[in-house]
């Protein structure tokens, strides 16, 4: 247990020190790109900080597997260069004894990252989105899912000013975002407040209009709206949304906390819409803690052994190499995933599982006796 605890400790330094250059490194470039990025914007050193700050998060945990590929490669080379490692296969103990230790720390990062820093990224990201959209003026589009309806938000453009907003609800739509049923538009001025309210059994976009059907139209800006209720069987309403738009508002499966995903992923479907990136994503964050044991394992593969005599840099550009690979496997697999060409929990565990695989043939391969 000692011996454990001590392998284990040396890549929980390893893992620390290099997660602490890497974010320095990503703060420094992102507030550079800030500071391009709205070089014509009065944001201050202060502000783009701030932005740096909020945005670098998201980079940071989408590369932690690498983060931890390179630990484990720092910890089996530096116990193999210091003869650390003969003494530790001298006294008898087998390859995957050596690396159950620091298999079991990456494990517990992954959930402690999981279930702490994936909730801080979504709500940082959040912040970001917020913070570049007041400084770009933009947001004028605003889609929702709530416990039994559909809510998307539009301006109104006269004369290229905002004259007002609209609030749509709708029951449900269609998979594609193009269709709602049971949908009512509340048109809200700029300055008198709500002056209509339209009903309509299915709402259909267009580019630039909503094609409404079966349609009742109140006027809230006159009394007794019930007698003055207009009704038609088609209706043409201006819009600037588009299908994609109205997919994109729902955001990233990223930004949303994971411990709100199920509860997400079912008020979607309630919607009508597809929740397939969002399942897909919640299998990953289940998979990850894995993903990174299996980095330590593919590190372990190629680098555990004494290096006297043999190039270490090979090794670590071997080792280093399967961790991308193995990462970028994982995302191609996630992509296939969204587009519903494989199922979700195929799309995040199959990559774990042939990575682990592949490095512990490797390593019993390479075991002695």
């Amino acid at each position: 247990m000692i011996l454990a605890w001590y392998v284990a400790g040396r890549f929980l330094r390893s893992f620390l020190m290099i997660a602490g250059v890497f974010l320095l490194i990503l703060f420094l470039i992102d507030m550079i790109e800030i500071i391009r990025r709205f070089s014509d914007r009065d944001i201050g050193l202060a502000g783009a900080a701030r932005l740096a700050a909020l945005n670098i998060t998201g980079s940071f945990y989408a590369i932690l597997p690498l983060m931890t590929v390179l630990a484990g490669i720092a910890l089996f080379l530096g116990l193999a260069r210091s003869s650390e490692m003969v003494a530790i296969r001298a006294s008898g103990r087998s390859a995957l004894r050596v690396i159950a230790a620091p298999v079991a720390t990456a494990v517990a990062l992954g959930a402690l990252t999981v279930g702490l820093l994936n909730p801080l990224v979504a709500a940082t990201g959040s912040l970001y989105d917020e913070a570049v959209a007041q400084i770009g003026r933009a947001g004028s589009q605003t889609v929702s899912v709530g416990d039994s309806a559909v809510w998307l938000r539009q301006a109104m453009q006269e004369g290229g000013q905002e004259a007002g907003q609209i609030v749509i609800r709708a029951r449900r739509a269609s998979p594609d975002a193009v269709t709602l049923y049971d949908a009512s538009f509340l048109v809200f001025d700029a300055e008198a407040g709500p002056i209509r309210r339209i009903e309509a059994r299915e709402a259909r976009l267009t580019p630039g209009a909503w094609q409404l059907h079966q349609v009742s139209d109140y006027p809230l800006d006159q009394e007794n709206p019930q007698a003055r209720v207009v009704r038609s069987a088609a209706m043409v309403l201006a819009s600037d949304l588009t299908a994609q738009g109205i997919r994109d508002g729902f955001g990233r499966p990223e930004s949303v906390p994971v411990w709100q995903l199920p509860t997400f992923i079912a008020g979607l479907e309630r919607a009508g819409f597809s929740a397939a990136r969002h399942k897909v994503w919640f299998q990953m964050e289940l998979a990850r803690p894995f993903l990174m044991a299996a980095m330590v394992m593919i590190a372990a593969a190629f680098t555990m052994q004494h290096m006297r005599g043999r190039n270490a840099g090979a090794a670590v550009l071997m080792a280093f190499g399967a961790g991308i690979a193995l990462f970028f496997l994982r995302n191609l697999a996630q992509v296939l995933g969204d587009n519903g060409q494989i199922p979700p929990p195929m799309a995040a565990w199959t990559p774990v599982l042939v990575g682990a695989m592949l490095a512990l043939g490797l390593i019993l391969k390479r075991e002695d006796g």
